[in-house]
């Protein structure tokens, strides 16, 4: 599965498990590394690196910036492979 496609369908999932989240994609050539995705829910926020598999080459600064990210809120590789674990972990941290 192509990245593209991969995150099209979590986008599509992520509305269903957070109908009152908002998601934004961020722009890659505004900062280089910064996280696919922000999403919103309630007093909550997280980031979600998208890849198409667990071997997926990682950009500069990607590292550096989902684990910045994690240590202020919630921020996450997520790819095929690891989907289900991430996003039990995201509804954990917006449970709380």
């Amino acid at each position: 599965m192509l990245e593209n496609n991969f995150q099209a369908k979590l986008i599509k999932e992520l509305k269903a498990l957070f109908p009152d989240c908002i998601i934004m994609k961020n722009d890659p050539d505004y900062i280089q590394g910064i996280p696919d995705l922000t999403i919103l829910h309630k007093n909550r926020w997280a980031t979600l690196e998208c890849k198409k598999d667990l071997r997926a080459k990682k950009q500069p600064n990607q590292e550096y910036y989902v684990r910045q990210m994690n240590e202020m809120s919630f921020s996450r590789f997520i790819c095929p492979e690891n989907k289900e674990e991430v996003l039990n972990e995201l509804q954990q941290t917006f449970k709380s």
